[in-house]
């Protein structure tokens, strides 16, 4: 049992500082996952504190783990484990069993699960977080007291530290399609070698106040007594054709459409990425402002990028100094493309080749 019980020690241990560690370095996208789950299950109240919900998870996940590997309160931390890995079960499972939620968010954005492989995952934890809870009076500390209340300290900073950073500037390592270095129109494509969705098309017909379906190359069609009464497409064989990026849209606010001739323009281009411009940060006028007059100067582009409406816009290019175009997309896209409201991307044929939180934008005047 002790080898057992050290086993799963660091599998449990691990596993929760790597969760922990990845979530934090983008707590902005669990948050919208979060948001996703409270969508689906009604609770639009919860919403507001999504964020600050995900960075004390990731926090507590960073937290918990280190204090597994080093045995202390293992009382204490092994119920709040075993609490968190059954909620985080029924999750995982109401996303696999729903159909609503293709993937979990437990590994960020840089590991996708699917909602099977995520509910499998916990159930194999919940096992072994359940042995550690049942034996922990025989999980002796690795140090002492002093010790033990020094590096859990530490960890905690370090956790907290880790998201300001990430929120107050761009995520360290980035995960997303929109990173530095990917072609926006290389990532709207299906990737090679993939497998599309098979779809079987089925007719439904009545006959007797009953419904019955028919496969297409099947249904009574010389029965007169069935009346036919729909069709739909049925999945048959999930596919894996889906390209990393699907919503990237660009147009103004009469419709019309510039996302082609922004991504095959040969000069520089910058977006400027504001999800809501009721809820953008400040401090950055002066740097956009003067990249605004250098673009004047040298004949590059500059367009922001909002889904918000032209009344709002309006007001705050007035408020802000600013007089270049906007342009509209989808929210979730904005969101995805920049974790910070607004940010600045650079793009050179559509390859991004800059990104900036708008607490980093460089000085562009003496450029």
């Amino acid at each position: 049992m002790k080898v057992i019980l050290i086993l799963f020690r660091i599998i449990v241990g691990v596993l929760f500082i790597f969760s922990g560690l990845i979530k934090a370095n983008d707590p902005l996208g669990l948050s919208y996952k979060m948001d996703e789950f409270f969508e689906v299950l009604h609770m639009y109240w919860m919403v507001p504190y999504s964020l600050v919900l995900s960075i004390l998870m990731n926090a507590f996940e960073i937290i918990a783990g280190v204090a597994v590997l080093v045995g202390y309160r293992m009382r204490l931390f092994s119920t709040l484990l075993l609490i968190l890995i059954i909620f985080f079960t029924f999750l995982t499972g109401f996303a696999l069993f729903s159909g609503l939620i293709k993937e979990c968010g437990c590994f960020g954005d840089c590991i996708k699960l699917e909602a099977e492989q995520s509910f499998w995952k916990d159930v194999i934890l919940t096992v072994m977080i359940v042995v550690i809870f049942i034996f922990h009076k025989r999980i002796q500390p690795l140090f002492g007291a002093k010790a033990s209340i020094g590096i859990l300290a530490a960890a905690t900073v370090f956790s907290f530290g880790l998201q300001w950073y990430t929120l107050s500037h761009l995520p360290i390592v980035d995960c997303l399609p929109y990173k530095v270095g990917n072609n926006i129109p290389e990532k709207m494509k299906v990737p090679p070698g993939s497998r599309p969705d098979v779809y079987k098309t089925i007719l439904i017909y009545e006959k007797d106040g009953k419904r019955q379906e028919f496969p297409d190359d099947s249904y009574p069609w010389q029965d007169t007594t069935w009346k036919f009464v729909d069709r739909t497409d049925k999945l048959i064989v999930k596919g894996d054709a889906m390209p990393a990026i699907k919503d990237f849209s660009l147009k103004d606010f009469d419709g019309g459409d510039f996302t082609q001739s922004i991504l095959s323009e040969g000069t520089t281009i910058y977006l400027f990425l504001v999800k809501s411009v009721d809820e953008a940060g400040s401090g950055w006028d002066k740097q956009i402002q003067d990249l605004e007059k250098l673009a004047q100067a040298k004949g590059f582009y500059i367009y922001g990028v909002t889904s918000s409406g032209k009344e709002a816009v309006d007001v705050f290019k007035k408020t802000h100094g600013i007089s270049f175009p906007f342009l509209q997309m989808d929210g979730t896209a904005i969101k995805t493309a920049g974790r910070a409201n607004p940010t600045l991307i650079e793009l050179n044929k559509g390859t991004i080749t800059g990104k900036w939180h708008y607490n980093d934008i460089p000085a562009f005047s003496g450029n």
